[in-house]
């Protein structure tokens, strides 16, 4: 059986090719048959499907041909063959077609191997690749090398699959604040979501720890806030790798410098690097969300960046520059991100600093609010009647459930010791993404979340069944608190 470590090492082009053509190899993870997630139905067939340097696609729609040209070149990075893609049948080849009476919801797909050839089917663009994802692993785990790998038999089972998503939303959160993932890291995390048929990557762009997105407006967000002094919260290897004499340096010397004698450790996207990553996404069909964490984890606003005298360091509120500000870094979001959502955060606000801010309090007297939770509260609506009127849809996690919004805003459930606010939300008209801390979130010790406890979550239980159609789907999440380098993202 293709292990879960051989899939994703080999999604994350980890395999190394072989130095010389040799006789064939039958590697032990690439034995029988492993697609994850699984299929709502696989049924396999006598006999295997020989991918050879006479295989070519054929395509029946330009998006169809879009989709098989995208896997023609990966194939042919692994076997070394130039498979080519037409709107021609070949002998031995694998037919894409859009077939918009096909009996599957719009991301699902037909797979039908068999020794003469490939058929993949579906609604869209979007089943058709997820049906050729399938087929990729199907074949050994070799095919996501980027150079020719020698001596692999590239056969695949024949099957009958027929499989559709369960949710529509189906993500992963990635935390670049505490610990920086270079946009070429990004990218793997990329090929791996894919692979696996994850449609958004939430982008976690803004904490206390760093301020990742670079905004015209305000060039000091990254030039002061970017970068932070590495103390006891972070990983040893950052210290070591403050010092480029030290060969098992682990960081881009680009993330580390010295500032008056000071290691400051940090970096940050360009909007061009945004724009290449959601380019990039976009082509393995998934969604980029952008998190801008507000009013909260807002130490590295003002070029504090670091681990903070506060959990979660908040905006001074009260002031109306405050409010002017959050609307220009938003607006500029909006030409970056095509994505209907734009996720706010939200969450852990340490509200104890707005107490004392005359400011703060002078806020709260005109507009007649009852202490600090509802300011937060006023601040979380005037930022969903903002987002609205630029036709996008706030996103948050669940605390915003008690700021009165409207059932426009999604809501993104992560207190697992907390149901009642899961359910709240989804009684309130709200569409709802869970993300249980207790299932979802991996990173921390190594032994908090083993992968048949991820597996054997069930999202859907009896008692939410009543307001099924507010559940959008699922995310897990990649806190980097600890994990010290991209690699290990």
């Amino acid at each position: 059986m293709k292990t879960f470590l051989s899939l994703c090492a080999g999604a994350a082009f980890c395999i190394l090719a072989s130095c010389s053509e040799g006789p064939t190899k039958q590697m032990p993870y690439n034995q029988g048959i492993n697609v994850i997630p699984t299929p709502v139905s696989l049924v396999q067939n006598e006999g295997s499907f020989k991918l050879s340097k006479n295989t070519a696609f054929s395509a029946s729609t330009p998006e169809a041909k879009t989709v098989a040209e995208y896997f023609a070149a990966q194939m042919n990075l692994a076997t070394g063959y130039q498979i080519t893609v037409s709107d021609k049948a070949a002998s031995n080849g694998i037919a894409l077609a859009i077939d918009e009476a096909l009996d599957v919801n719009d991301e699902g797909y037909t797979l039908d191997v068999t020794p003469q050839g490939v058929t993949v089917k579906a609604k869209t663009p979007q089943g058709l690749f997820y049906g050729m994802q399938t087929f990729m692993q199907l074949l050994p785990a070799e095919i996501q090398s980027p150079a020719v790998v020698n001596g692999i038999a590239w056969t695949a089972s024949c099957v009958t699959v027929k499989d559709e998503p369960r949710f529509e939303y189906r993500g992963i959160m990635l935390d670049p604040c505490r610990h920086f993932i270079p946009v070429e890291n990004v990218k793997k995390h990329l090929d791996v979501l894919a692979l696996f048929k994850i449609n958004r990557m939430h982008w976690h762009l803004t904490d206390d720890q760093g301020w990742r997105i670079e905004i015209k407006r305000y060039p000091l967000l990254t030039r002061r806030g970017a970068w932070r002094t590495p103390n006891k919260h972070d990983s040893v290897c950052l210290r070591r790798a403050a010092d480029e004499r030290d060969p098992k340096f682990l960081l881009p010397a680009k993330n580390i410098r010295r500032e008056q004698g000071e290691i400051r450790y940090g970096g940050y996207y360009t909007q061009d690097d945004i724009r290449e990553i959601v380019a990039y996404a976009a082509q393995r069909g998934i969604e980029v969300i952008p998190e801008i964490d507000l009013p909260g984890h807002s130490l590295a606003a003002d070029g504090r960046g670091g681990w903070g005298k506060h959990f979660s360091t908040p905006l001074c509120i009260g002031r109306d520059s405050t409010i002017a500000f959050c609307k220009n870094v938003l607006t500029e979001l909006f030409d970056l991100f095509p994505s209907q959502y734009v996720h706010i955060g939200g969450d852990e606000v340490e509200r104890t600093p707005w107490e004392t801010c005359p400011d703060c309090q002078r806020r709260i007297r005109a507009e007649k609010l009852e202490g600090a939770g509802e300011l937060q509260a006023w601040f979380t609506r005037k930022t969903e009647q903002f987002l609205a009127a630029h036709g996008k849809t706030l996103l948050g996690w669940d605390e915003i459930t008690e700021d009165g919004l409207t059932p426009q805003s999604a809501v993104m459930w992560w207190r697992s010791w907390m149901p009642s606010t899961l359910t709240a939300a989804l009684q309130n008209g709200h569409r709802v993404i869970e993300s249980p801390s207790e299932f979802l979130y991996l990173n921390g010790e190594l032994d908090r979340n083993t992968l048949s406890k991820v597996y054997g979550w069930e999202p859907l239980p009896e008692s939410l069944r009543a307001w099924q159609e507010g559940l959008l789907g699922i995310q897990a999440n990649m806190w980097t608190e600890d994990v010290p380098t991209a690699d290990a993202a």
